[in-house]
Protein backbone atom coordinates (compact mmCIF):
# COMPACT_ATOMS: atom_id res chain seq x y z
CA UNK A 1 0.00 0.00 0.00
CA UNK A 2 1.43 3.35 -1.06
CA UNK A 3 -1.06 5.76 0.55
CA UNK A 4 -1.72 5.35 4.26
CA UNK A 5 -3.28 8.73 5.09
CA UNK A 6 -6.09 10.80 3.58
CA UNK A 7 -6.02 14.49 4.54
CA UNK A 8 -9.32 16.29 3.81
CA UNK A 9 -10.36 19.90 3.76
CA UNK A 10 -13.84 20.44 5.23
CA UNK A 11 -15.88 23.19 3.57
CA UNK A 12 -16.79 22.43 -0.05
CA UNK A 13 -14.57 19.34 0.07
CA UNK A 14 -16.18 16.76 2.33
CA UNK A 15 -18.96 19.20 3.23
CA UNK A 16 -21.48 21.09 1.10
CA UNK A 17 -23.07 24.16 2.65
CA UNK A 18 -21.35 23.31 5.93
CA UNK A 19 -22.82 19.79 6.19
CA UNK A 20 -21.48 16.32 5.36
CA UNK A 21 -23.99 13.88 3.90
CA UNK A 22 -24.38 10.32 5.13
CA UNK A 23 -22.91 8.76 1.96
CA UNK A 24 -19.66 10.69 2.46
CA UNK A 25 -19.47 9.63 6.12
CA UNK A 26 -20.03 6.00 5.11
CA UNK A 27 -17.26 6.21 2.50
CA UNK A 28 -14.84 7.64 5.06
CA UNK A 29 -15.76 4.88 7.50
CA UNK A 30 -14.91 2.29 4.81
CA UNK A 31 -11.54 3.91 4.23
CA UNK A 32 -10.78 3.94 7.94
CA UNK A 33 -11.56 0.24 8.18
CA UNK A 34 -9.01 -0.43 5.42
CA UNK A 35 -6.26 0.54 7.85
CA UNK A 36 -5.71 4.03 6.49
CA UNK A 37 -5.72 7.10 8.70
CA UNK A 38 -7.94 10.15 8.30
CA UNK A 39 -6.85 13.71 9.04
CA UNK A 40 -9.14 16.72 8.69
CA UNK A 41 -7.45 20.01 7.85
CA UNK A 42 -9.83 22.95 8.06
CA UNK A 43 -9.85 26.71 8.39
CA UNK A 44 -12.70 26.49 10.90
CA UNK A 45 -12.33 26.91 14.63
CA UNK A 46 -12.85 23.69 16.57
CA UNK A 47 -16.00 24.88 18.32
CA UNK A 48 -17.51 25.83 14.95
CA UNK A 49 -16.62 22.39 13.58
CA UNK A 50 -18.21 20.59 16.53
CA UNK A 51 -21.38 22.57 15.94
CA UNK A 52 -21.83 21.41 12.33
CA UNK A 53 -20.18 17.96 12.18
CA UNK A 54 -21.18 15.07 14.44
CA UNK A 55 -18.51 12.64 13.25
CA UNK A 56 -15.28 14.36 14.26
CA UNK A 57 -14.28 11.15 16.08
CA UNK A 58 -14.06 9.42 12.70
CA UNK A 59 -10.79 11.29 12.12
CA UNK A 60 -7.50 10.32 13.74
CA UNK A 61 -6.39 13.97 13.89
CA UNK A 62 -7.98 17.33 13.22
CA UNK A 63 -6.01 20.39 12.19
CA UNK A 64 -8.17 23.48 12.82
CA UNK A 65 -7.76 27.22 12.31
CA UNK A 66 -5.87 26.72 9.06
CA UNK A 67 -2.92 25.05 10.76
CA UNK A 68 -3.11 26.89 14.07
CA UNK A 69 -4.60 24.19 16.33
CA UNK A 70 -4.10 20.41 16.55
CA UNK A 71 -6.84 18.23 18.03
CA UNK A 72 -6.65 14.51 18.86
CA UNK A 73 -10.23 13.15 18.97
CA UNK A 74 -9.12 9.92 20.65
CA UNK A 75 -7.56 11.74 23.59
CA UNK A 76 -9.81 14.82 23.50
CA UNK A 77 -6.57 16.75 23.48
CA UNK A 78 -6.24 20.14 21.78
CA UNK A 79 -3.17 22.32 21.60
CA UNK A 80 -2.34 25.50 19.74
CA UNK A 81 0.56 25.31 17.30
CA UNK A 82 1.35 29.04 17.48
CA UNK A 83 0.80 32.08 19.67
CA UNK A 84 -2.52 33.79 20.28
CA UNK A 85 -3.36 36.83 18.13
CA UNK A 86 -2.29 40.12 19.77
CA UNK A 87 -5.15 41.62 21.77
CA UNK A 88 -4.37 45.12 20.46
CA UNK A 89 -4.75 43.86 16.89
CA UNK A 90 -8.17 42.32 17.58
CA UNK A 91 -9.36 45.40 19.44
CA UNK A 92 -8.28 47.67 16.60
CA UNK A 93 -10.29 45.63 14.07
CA UNK A 94 -13.36 45.86 16.31
CA UNK A 95 -12.99 49.62 16.64
CA UNK A 96 -12.88 49.91 12.85
CA UNK A 97 -16.15 47.99 12.51
CA UNK A 98 -14.75 44.79 10.99
CA UNK A 99 -17.63 42.31 10.90
CA UNK A 100 -17.90 39.38 10.86
CA UNK A 101 -14.88 38.92 13.10
CA UNK A 102 -13.99 35.52 14.56
CA UNK A 103 -11.13 35.13 17.00
CA UNK A 104 -9.78 31.68 17.64
CA UNK A 105 -6.88 30.31 19.66
CA UNK A 106 -4.50 31.35 16.86
CA UNK A 107 -6.51 32.66 13.89
CA UNK A 108 -8.35 35.92 13.38
CA UNK A 109 -10.89 35.63 10.57
CA UNK A 110 -13.16 37.97 8.63
CA UNK A 111 -14.25 38.37 5.01
CA UNK A 112 -13.47 40.59 2.07
CA UNK A 113 -13.40 43.59 1.66
CA UNK A 114 -12.17 43.95 5.27
CA UNK A 115 -8.77 42.67 4.18
CA UNK A 116 -7.76 46.28 3.49
CA UNK A 117 -8.48 47.22 7.10
CA UNK A 118 -6.65 44.11 8.28
CA UNK A 119 -3.53 44.92 6.25
CA UNK A 120 -3.54 48.55 7.44
CA UNK A 121 -3.72 47.39 11.08
CA UNK A 122 -0.85 44.93 10.62
CA UNK A 123 1.32 47.61 9.04
CA UNK A 124 0.51 50.39 11.51
CA UNK A 125 1.00 48.17 14.56
CA UNK A 126 4.25 46.76 13.14
CA UNK A 127 3.12 43.14 13.51
CA UNK A 128 4.57 40.08 11.81
CA UNK A 129 1.39 38.41 10.60
CA UNK A 130 0.28 36.86 7.32
CA UNK A 131 -3.05 37.04 5.50
CA UNK A 132 -4.46 33.90 3.83
CA UNK A 133 -7.50 33.91 1.56
CA UNK A 134 -10.13 31.22 1.11
CA UNK A 135 -12.91 31.99 -1.40
CA UNK A 136 -13.66 35.38 0.10
CA UNK A 137 -12.69 34.50 3.66
CA UNK A 138 -9.73 36.37 5.15
CA UNK A 139 -7.60 34.62 7.78
CA UNK A 140 -4.80 36.24 9.76
CA UNK A 141 -2.14 33.92 11.19
CA UNK A 142 1.44 34.03 12.47
CA UNK A 143 4.08 33.65 9.74
CA UNK A 144 4.70 30.09 8.62
CA UNK A 145 1.38 28.79 9.95
CA UNK A 146 -0.78 27.21 7.27
CA UNK A 147 -2.47 23.94 6.45
CA UNK A 148 0.86 22.37 5.47
CA UNK A 149 2.50 23.17 8.80
CA UNK A 150 -0.54 21.91 10.70
CA UNK A 151 -0.75 18.69 8.68
CA UNK A 152 2.98 18.13 9.26
CA UNK A 153 2.38 18.30 13.02
CA UNK A 154 -0.51 15.84 12.75
CA UNK A 155 1.54 13.40 10.67
CA UNK A 156 4.44 13.57 13.15
CA UNK A 157 2.03 12.65 15.94
CA UNK A 158 0.80 9.68 13.91
CA UNK A 159 4.34 8.69 12.75
CA UNK A 160 3.46 9.06 9.07
CA UNK A 161 5.15 10.92 6.24
CA UNK A 162 3.65 13.38 3.72
CA UNK A 163 4.95 10.92 1.10
CA UNK A 164 2.39 8.38 2.34
CA UNK A 165 -0.42 10.93 2.21
CA UNK A 166 -3.16 11.91 -0.25
CA UNK A 167 -4.62 15.39 0.30
CA UNK A 168 -7.88 16.68 -1.17
CA UNK A 169 -9.08 20.28 -1.23
CA UNK A 170 -10.71 23.03 -3.24
CA UNK A 171 -9.47 26.56 -2.42
CA UNK A 172 -6.49 28.92 -2.16
CA UNK A 173 -5.65 27.98 1.40
CA UNK A 174 -5.27 24.32 0.38
CA UNK A 175 -2.31 24.93 -1.96
CA UNK A 176 0.41 24.43 0.66
CA UNK A 177 -1.17 21.23 2.00
CA UNK A 178 -1.67 19.79 -1.47
CA UNK A 179 1.88 20.60 -2.54
CA UNK A 180 3.51 18.90 0.46
CA UNK A 181 1.69 15.58 -0.01
CA UNK A 182 2.62 12.76 -2.35
CA UNK A 183 -0.68 12.97 -4.23
CA UNK A 184 -2.70 16.19 -4.54
CA UNK A 185 -6.40 15.87 -5.39
CA UNK A 186 -8.97 18.53 -6.27
CA UNK A 187 -12.73 18.07 -6.11
CA UNK A 188 -14.71 19.00 -9.24
CA UNK A 189 -15.80 22.34 -7.76
CA UNK A 190 -12.27 23.45 -6.85
CA UNK A 191 -10.75 26.69 -8.08
CA UNK A 192 -9.05 26.36 -11.45
CA UNK A 193 -5.70 27.26 -9.89
CA UNK A 194 -6.07 24.32 -7.50
CA UNK A 195 -7.01 21.95 -10.32
CA UNK A 196 -4.00 22.99 -12.40
CA UNK A 197 -1.54 22.06 -9.66
CA UNK A 198 -3.23 18.80 -8.58
CA UNK A 199 -2.26 15.30 -9.63
CA UNK A 200 -5.90 14.21 -9.86
CA UNK A 201 -9.12 16.16 -10.49
CA UNK A 202 -12.25 14.31 -9.41
CA UNK A 203 -15.35 14.13 -11.58
CA UNK A 204 -17.76 15.05 -8.79
CA UNK A 205 -17.92 17.97 -6.34
CA UNK A 206 -17.39 18.14 -2.55
CA UNK A 207 -18.50 15.06 -0.58
CA UNK A 208 -19.48 13.10 -3.68
CA UNK A 209 -15.98 13.67 -5.06
CA UNK A 210 -14.39 12.52 -1.80
CA UNK A 211 -16.52 9.35 -1.92
CA UNK A 212 -15.24 8.85 -5.48
CA UNK A 213 -11.67 9.28 -4.22
CA UNK A 214 -12.27 6.75 -1.43
CA UNK A 215 -13.55 4.19 -3.94
CA UNK A 216 -10.41 4.61 -6.05
CA UNK A 217 -8.10 4.35 -3.05
CA UNK A 218 -9.76 1.12 -1.96
CA UNK A 219 -9.76 -0.33 -5.47
CA UNK A 220 -6.32 0.61 -6.81
CA UNK A 221 -4.45 2.66 -4.19
CA UNK A 222 -4.39 5.32 -6.96
CA UNK A 223 -1.80 3.28 -8.88
CA UNK A 224 -3.19 4.75 -12.11
CA UNK A 225 -2.50 8.35 -11.04
CA UNK A 226 0.94 9.60 -12.16
CA UNK A 227 2.84 11.78 -9.69
CA UNK A 228 5.90 12.52 -11.80
CA UNK A 229 6.54 15.81 -9.96
CA UNK A 230 8.28 13.67 -7.32
CA UNK A 231 10.62 11.86 -9.73
CA UNK A 232 14.24 11.76 -8.60
CA UNK A 233 16.51 13.36 -11.19
CA UNK A 234 20.04 12.03 -11.00
CA UNK A 235 21.66 12.77 -14.35
CA UNK A 236 21.31 13.59 -18.02
CA UNK A 237 21.27 11.47 -21.14
CA UNK A 238 22.52 13.91 -23.74
CA UNK A 239 20.42 17.00 -23.06
CA UNK A 240 17.48 15.10 -21.54
CA UNK A 241 17.13 14.61 -17.77
CA UNK A 242 17.11 11.06 -16.43
CA UNK A 243 14.89 10.27 -13.47
CA UNK A 244 13.71 7.40 -11.28
CA UNK A 245 10.21 7.25 -9.83
CA UNK A 246 10.38 7.39 -6.03
CA UNK A 247 8.06 4.44 -5.40
CA UNK A 248 7.87 0.83 -6.45
CA UNK A 249 11.16 0.74 -8.33
CA UNK A 250 13.75 -2.01 -8.06
CA UNK A 251 17.23 -0.90 -9.06
CA UNK A 252 20.68 -2.42 -9.20
CA UNK A 253 23.94 -0.45 -9.26
CA UNK A 254 26.62 -2.78 -10.57
CA UNK A 255 30.21 -2.61 -11.72
CA UNK A 256 33.80 -3.49 -10.81
CA UNK A 257 35.43 -2.40 -7.56
CA UNK A 258 36.42 1.27 -7.67
CA UNK A 259 34.28 1.97 -10.73
CA UNK A 260 31.93 4.49 -9.14
CA UNK A 261 29.15 2.39 -7.60
CA UNK A 262 29.24 4.42 -4.40
CA UNK A 263 29.02 7.61 -6.43
CA UNK A 264 25.84 6.46 -8.14
CA UNK A 265 24.36 5.08 -4.93
CA UNK A 266 25.07 8.19 -2.86
CA UNK A 267 23.75 10.43 -5.64
CA UNK A 268 20.38 8.69 -5.34
CA UNK A 269 20.51 8.84 -1.53
CA UNK A 270 21.08 12.57 -1.70
CA UNK A 271 18.11 13.00 -4.01
CA UNK A 272 15.99 10.97 -1.61
CA UNK A 273 17.13 13.04 1.35
CA UNK A 274 16.57 16.33 -0.43
CA UNK A 275 13.02 15.26 -1.28
CA UNK A 276 12.20 14.02 2.23
CA UNK A 277 12.02 10.30 1.43
CA UNK A 278 13.21 8.16 4.32
CA UNK A 279 15.73 5.45 3.49
CA UNK A 280 17.50 2.60 5.26
CA UNK A 281 20.99 1.59 4.12
CA UNK A 282 22.32 -1.88 4.83
CA UNK A 283 26.02 -1.09 5.24
CA UNK A 284 28.27 -4.16 5.54
CA UNK A 285 31.57 -2.22 5.43
CA UNK A 286 30.77 0.93 7.40
CA UNK A 287 30.93 3.18 4.33
CA UNK A 288 27.87 5.21 5.39
CA UNK A 289 28.73 5.71 9.05
CA UNK A 290 29.39 9.42 8.52
CA UNK A 291 26.93 10.03 5.71
CA UNK A 292 25.24 13.38 6.27
CA UNK A 293 21.66 13.12 7.52
CA UNK A 294 22.00 9.44 8.53
CA UNK A 295 21.89 7.83 11.97
CA UNK A 296 24.22 4.83 12.03
CA UNK A 297 23.64 1.83 14.28
CA UNK A 298 26.59 -0.46 14.93
CA UNK A 299 30.30 0.12 14.40
CA UNK A 300 33.52 -1.87 14.21
CA UNK A 301 33.14 -3.05 17.81
CA UNK A 302 29.37 -3.30 18.34
CA UNK A 303 26.80 -5.02 16.17
CA UNK A 304 23.50 -3.22 15.56
CA UNK A 305 20.27 -4.58 16.97
CA UNK A 306 17.17 -4.98 14.84
CA UNK A 307 14.97 -3.38 17.51
CA UNK A 308 17.00 -0.16 17.67
CA UNK A 309 16.94 0.13 13.89
CA UNK A 310 13.16 -0.32 13.75
CA UNK A 311 12.59 2.14 16.59
CA UNK A 312 14.58 4.84 14.80
CA UNK A 313 12.80 4.22 11.51
CA UNK A 314 9.41 4.88 13.08
CA UNK A 315 10.29 8.56 12.81
CA UNK A 316 10.01 9.31 9.06
CA UNK A 317 12.52 12.16 9.42
CA UNK A 318 15.31 9.74 10.41
CA UNK A 319 17.41 7.98 7.77
CA UNK A 320 19.29 4.96 9.07
CA UNK A 321 22.47 3.07 8.20
CA UNK A 322 22.83 -0.46 9.56
CA UNK A 323 26.59 -0.80 10.07
CA UNK A 324 27.49 -4.50 10.05
CA UNK A 325 31.25 -4.26 10.58
CA UNK A 326 31.04 -6.08 13.92
CA UNK A 327 28.82 -8.83 12.51
CA UNK A 328 30.99 -11.78 11.36
CA UNK A 329 30.86 -12.35 7.61
CA UNK A 330 29.21 -15.76 7.97
CA UNK A 331 26.46 -14.28 10.18
CA UNK A 332 25.57 -11.30 7.99
CA UNK A 333 23.07 -13.06 5.68
CA UNK A 334 21.20 -14.39 8.72
CA UNK A 335 21.15 -10.95 10.35
CA UNK A 336 19.78 -9.42 7.17
CA UNK A 337 17.25 -12.23 6.80
CA UNK A 338 15.95 -11.35 10.27
CA UNK A 339 15.83 -7.62 9.56
CA UNK A 340 14.17 -7.68 6.13
CA UNK A 341 10.71 -8.98 7.15
CA UNK A 342 10.65 -6.46 10.01
CA UNK A 343 11.28 -3.67 7.50
CA UNK A 344 8.50 -5.01 5.30
CA UNK A 345 6.18 -5.02 8.33
CA UNK A 346 7.10 -1.45 9.25
CA UNK A 347 6.46 -0.32 5.70
CA UNK A 348 3.04 -2.03 5.77
CA UNK A 349 2.18 -0.32 9.04
CA UNK A 350 3.45 3.22 8.46
CA UNK A 351 4.30 3.57 4.77
CA UNK A 352 8.00 4.13 5.38
CA UNK A 353 10.94 3.78 4.95
CA UNK A 354 10.53 4.83 1.36
CA UNK A 355 13.68 3.05 0.13
CA UNK A 356 15.87 0.16 1.16
CA UNK A 357 19.46 0.33 -0.11
CA UNK A 358 21.55 -2.83 0.20
CA UNK A 359 25.30 -2.38 -0.27
CA UNK A 360 27.41 -5.44 -1.07
CA UNK A 361 24.11 -7.14 -1.88
CA UNK A 362 25.82 -10.24 -3.29
CA UNK A 363 27.00 -11.12 0.23
CA UNK A 364 23.57 -10.72 1.82
CA UNK A 365 21.38 -12.14 -0.96
CA UNK A 366 23.65 -14.65 -2.71
CA UNK A 367 22.61 -16.83 -5.62
CA UNK A 368 21.92 -19.71 -3.20
CA UNK A 369 19.23 -17.75 -1.29
CA UNK A 370 16.18 -20.01 -0.88
CA UNK A 371 13.48 -17.52 0.09
CA UNK A 372 12.88 -13.76 0.08
CA UNK A 373 10.05 -11.98 1.95
CA UNK A 374 9.52 -9.49 -0.89
CA UNK A 375 6.85 -9.92 -3.54
CA UNK A 376 7.50 -6.59 -5.25
CA UNK A 377 9.87 -3.64 -4.57
CA UNK A 378 6.89 -1.68 -3.23
CA UNK A 379 6.95 -3.95 -0.16
CA UNK A 380 9.86 -1.79 0.97
CA UNK A 381 8.84 1.29 -1.06
CA UNK A 382 11.80 1.21 -3.42
CA UNK A 383 14.77 -1.16 -3.55
CA UNK A 384 18.35 -0.50 -4.63
CA UNK A 385 21.02 -3.20 -4.71
CA UNK A 386 24.72 -2.31 -4.95
CA UNK A 387 26.90 -5.16 -6.18
CA UNK A 388 30.03 -6.01 -8.12
CA UNK A 389 28.60 -8.86 -10.18
CA UNK A 390 24.82 -8.95 -10.75
CA UNK A 391 24.98 -12.63 -11.71
CA UNK A 392 26.03 -13.44 -8.10
CA UNK A 393 22.67 -12.21 -6.75
CA UNK A 394 19.81 -14.55 -6.00
CA UNK A 395 17.33 -15.01 -8.88
CA UNK A 396 14.64 -14.21 -6.31
CA UNK A 397 15.96 -10.67 -5.97
CA UNK A 398 17.02 -10.21 -9.60
CA UNK A 399 13.38 -10.59 -10.66
CA UNK A 400 12.61 -7.43 -8.64
CA UNK A 401 15.08 -5.31 -10.62
CA UNK A 402 13.54 -3.13 -13.32
CA UNK A 403 16.39 -0.62 -13.68
CA UNK A 404 20.12 -1.38 -13.91
CA UNK A 405 22.77 1.32 -13.44
CA UNK A 406 26.05 -0.04 -14.80
CA UNK A 407 29.28 1.78 -13.96
CA UNK A 408 32.90 1.40 -14.93
CA UNK A 409 35.00 1.45 -18.08
CA UNK A 410 32.84 -1.18 -19.78
CA UNK A 411 29.23 -0.85 -18.56
CA UNK A 412 28.05 -2.91 -21.52
CA UNK A 413 29.76 -5.94 -20.04
CA UNK A 414 27.86 -5.48 -16.77
CA UNK A 415 24.55 -5.10 -18.61
CA UNK A 416 25.28 -8.26 -20.60
CA UNK A 417 25.94 -10.15 -17.36
CA UNK A 418 22.65 -8.97 -15.89
CA UNK A 419 20.77 -9.91 -19.04
CA UNK A 420 22.31 -13.39 -19.03
CA UNK A 421 21.43 -13.91 -15.36
CA UNK A 422 17.79 -12.90 -15.89
CA UNK A 423 17.10 -14.35 -19.32
CA UNK A 424 16.70 -10.99 -21.05
CA UNK A 425 18.12 -10.01 -24.39
CA UNK A 426 21.17 -7.73 -23.85
CA UNK A 427 20.28 -4.11 -24.51
CA UNK A 428 21.77 -2.01 -27.27
CA UNK A 429 24.22 0.59 -25.95
CA UNK A 430 25.59 3.51 -27.92
CA UNK A 431 29.41 3.79 -28.05
CA UNK A 432 31.17 5.80 -25.38
CA UNK A 433 32.30 9.34 -26.25
CA UNK A 434 35.68 9.40 -27.98
CA UNK A 435 37.40 11.28 -25.15
CA UNK A 436 35.40 11.12 -21.93
CA UNK A 437 36.32 13.68 -19.32
CA UNK A 438 37.96 11.71 -16.52
CA UNK A 439 39.65 14.62 -14.79
CA UNK A 440 36.66 16.03 -12.95
CA UNK A 441 35.96 14.28 -9.68
CA UNK A 442 32.45 15.83 -9.67
CA UNK A 443 31.34 13.80 -12.70
CA UNK A 444 31.33 10.04 -13.15
CA UNK A 445 31.65 8.95 -16.77
CA UNK A 446 30.69 5.66 -18.38
CA UNK A 447 27.41 5.12 -16.56
CA UNK A 448 24.70 3.28 -18.44
CA UNK A 449 21.07 3.09 -17.35
CA UNK A 450 18.90 0.26 -18.63
CA UNK A 451 15.16 0.08 -18.04
CA UNK A 452 14.85 -3.67 -18.32
CA UNK A 453 11.55 -3.46 -20.21
CA UNK A 454 13.29 -1.50 -22.98
CA UNK A 455 15.57 -2.76 -25.74
CA UNK A 456 18.27 -0.09 -25.39
CA UNK A 457 20.29 1.38 -22.53
CA UNK A 458 21.30 5.04 -22.23
CA UNK A 459 24.63 6.55 -21.38
CA UNK A 460 24.08 8.99 -18.53
CA UNK A 461 26.26 11.70 -17.05
CA UNK A 462 25.77 11.69 -13.30
CA UNK A 463 26.61 14.77 -11.23
CA UNK A 464 27.12 13.55 -7.63
CA UNK A 465 26.12 15.82 -4.79
CA UNK A 466 28.18 17.44 -2.08
CA UNK A 467 27.91 14.47 0.29
CA UNK A 468 29.63 12.23 -2.24
CA UNK A 469 32.45 14.72 -2.70
CA UNK A 470 32.94 14.81 1.07
CA UNK A 471 32.94 11.01 1.31
CA UNK A 472 35.19 10.81 -1.74
CA UNK A 473 37.81 12.94 -0.02
CA UNK A 474 37.51 11.12 3.30
CA UNK A 475 37.75 7.74 1.56
CA UNK A 476 40.93 8.58 -0.33
CA UNK A 477 42.50 10.46 2.58
CA UNK A 478 42.04 7.85 5.30
CA UNK A 479 40.05 4.89 3.95
CA UNK A 480 41.44 1.74 2.42
CA UNK A 481 41.71 1.49 -1.35
CA UNK A 482 41.44 -1.83 -3.11
CA UNK A 483 44.79 -3.50 -3.86
CA UNK A 484 44.58 -2.66 -7.56
CA UNK A 485 43.91 1.01 -6.72
CA UNK A 486 46.64 1.41 -4.10
CA UNK A 487 50.05 2.95 -4.81
CA UNK A 488 53.12 0.71 -4.56
CA UNK A 489 56.62 2.05 -3.89
CA UNK A 490 58.83 -0.52 -5.65
CA UNK A 491 62.01 1.44 -6.37
CA UNK A 492 64.21 1.33 -9.48
CA UNK A 493 65.21 -2.34 -8.96
CA UNK A 494 61.72 -3.52 -8.03
CA UNK A 495 62.99 -4.78 -4.68
CA UNK A 496 60.37 -3.02 -2.56
CA UNK A 497 56.61 -3.45 -2.40
CA UNK A 498 55.37 -0.83 0.02
CA UNK A 499 51.62 -0.41 -0.38
CA UNK A 500 50.01 3.01 0.19
CA UNK A 501 46.37 2.21 0.89
CA UNK A 502 45.29 5.86 0.98
CA UNK A 503 46.72 9.36 0.80
CA UNK A 504 47.63 9.34 4.47
CA UNK A 505 49.79 6.24 4.15
CA UNK A 506 51.17 7.53 0.83
CA UNK A 507 52.56 10.64 2.55
CA UNK A 508 53.90 8.57 5.46
CA UNK A 509 55.65 6.08 3.20
CA UNK A 510 57.00 8.84 0.96
CA UNK A 511 58.74 10.41 3.95
CA UNK A 512 60.47 7.11 4.74
CA UNK A 513 61.57 5.75 1.37
CA UNK A 514 65.07 6.46 0.10
CA UNK A 515 65.76 9.21 -2.44
CA UNK A 516 66.35 6.76 -5.29
CA UNK A 517 62.94 5.16 -4.80
CA UNK A 518 61.17 8.52 -4.51
CA UNK A 519 62.90 9.95 -7.58
CA UNK A 520 62.35 6.76 -9.62
CA UNK A 521 58.54 7.15 -9.36
CA UNK A 522 58.72 10.94 -9.64
CA UNK A 523 60.51 10.88 -13.00
CA UNK A 524 58.11 8.23 -14.35
CA UNK A 525 55.16 10.47 -13.37
CA UNK A 526 53.75 7.58 -11.36
CA UNK A 527 52.35 9.89 -8.65
CA UNK A 528 50.21 12.04 -10.93
CA UNK A 529 49.10 8.97 -12.88
CA UNK A 530 47.91 7.31 -9.66
CA UNK A 531 46.11 10.44 -8.48
CA UNK A 532 44.31 10.76 -11.78
CA UNK A 533 43.45 7.11 -12.37
CA UNK A 534 42.84 5.67 -8.89
CA UNK A 535 42.11 8.68 -6.67
CA UNK A 536 40.15 10.30 -9.53
CA UNK A 537 41.37 13.79 -8.75
CA UNK A 538 42.48 15.35 -12.02
CA UNK A 539 43.11 18.77 -10.53
CA UNK A 540 45.49 17.45 -7.88
CA UNK A 541 47.14 15.23 -10.50
CA UNK A 542 47.87 18.29 -12.66
CA UNK A 543 49.49 20.10 -9.72
CA UNK A 544 51.65 17.10 -8.85
CA UNK A 545 52.59 16.67 -12.51
CA UNK A 546 54.20 20.13 -12.43
CA UNK A 547 56.34 19.00 -9.50
CA UNK A 548 57.32 15.86 -11.41
CA UNK A 549 58.35 17.94 -14.42
CA UNK A 550 60.54 20.27 -12.35
CA UNK A 551 63.82 18.36 -12.65
CA UNK A 552 65.72 21.00 -10.70
CA UNK A 553 64.05 20.20 -7.37
CA UNK A 554 65.89 18.21 -4.72
CA UNK A 555 64.14 14.97 -3.66
CA UNK A 556 63.42 16.36 -0.18
CA UNK A 557 61.87 19.49 -1.67
CA UNK A 558 59.63 17.60 -4.10
CA UNK A 559 58.46 15.32 -1.27
CA UNK A 560 57.48 18.29 0.87
CA UNK A 561 55.69 19.97 -2.03
CA UNK A 562 53.66 16.87 -2.97
CA UNK A 563 52.75 16.31 0.69
CA UNK A 564 51.71 19.97 0.98
CA UNK A 565 49.50 19.76 -2.10
CA UNK A 566 47.77 16.64 -0.78
CA UNK A 567 47.36 18.03 2.73
CA UNK A 568 46.01 21.34 1.44
CA UNK A 569 43.34 19.57 -0.57
CA UNK A 570 42.40 16.73 1.77
CA UNK A 571 43.31 17.87 5.31
CA UNK A 572 44.89 14.57 6.30
CA UNK A 573 43.98 13.12 9.72
CA UNK A 574 46.47 12.59 12.51
CA UNK A 575 45.98 8.81 12.31
CA UNK A 576 44.67 6.50 9.59
CA UNK A 577 41.45 4.61 10.12
CA UNK A 578 41.79 1.43 12.17
CA UNK A 579 39.51 -0.75 10.06
CA UNK A 580 40.93 -2.59 7.07
CA UNK A 581 38.23 -4.03 4.79
CA UNK A 582 40.85 -6.17 3.02
CA UNK A 583 41.18 -8.18 6.24
CA UNK A 584 37.69 -7.62 7.62
CA UNK A 585 38.84 -6.44 11.04
CA UNK A 586 40.57 -3.64 12.90
CA UNK A 587 44.31 -3.12 12.67
CA UNK A 588 46.74 -1.65 15.13
CA UNK A 589 49.11 1.26 14.44
CA UNK A 590 51.65 -1.13 12.94
CA UNK A 591 49.13 -2.57 10.53
CA UNK A 592 48.94 -5.90 12.39
CA UNK A 593 45.51 -7.37 12.82
CA UNK A 594 43.96 -7.09 16.23
CA UNK A 595 42.55 -10.31 17.65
Amino acid sequence: MRYHVLACDYDETIAHGGRVDDATVTALEHLSRSGRRLVMVTGRRLDDLFGVFDHVDLFDMVVAENGGVLYDPGRRDRRPLAERPPAEFVERLRRHGVSPLAVGEVVVATREPHDRTVLDAIRELGLELQVIYNKGAVMVLPPGVNKASGLAAALRRLEFSPHSTVAVGDAENDHAMLHMCECAVAVAGALEAVKRTSDLVLERPDGEGVAELVDRLLATDLAEVPVSRHDLHFGTAGAAPTAIAPHGRGGAVAGPSGSGKSTAATALLERLGESGYQYCVIDPEGDYADFEGVTAFGDATRAPSIDEVLTALRDPDHNVAVNMLAVPLRDRPAFFAGLLPRLVGLRAELGHPAWLVVDEAHHLMPVELAQLPLRVPADVGGLMLVTVHPETLSPLVLRLVDTVVAVGDDPGQTLDAFAAATGHRPPALEPAPAEPDRQQESVVSDIAVWRVAETAAQRVKLAPGETHRTRHRRKYAAGTLAPDKSFYFTGPQGRLRLRARNLHSFVELAEGVDDDTWTHHLRRHDYSRWLRGSVRDGELADLVRRVEQDTGRAPSDSRREVARLIDERYTLPAEPTSYDPDRGRETGPSGRRRP
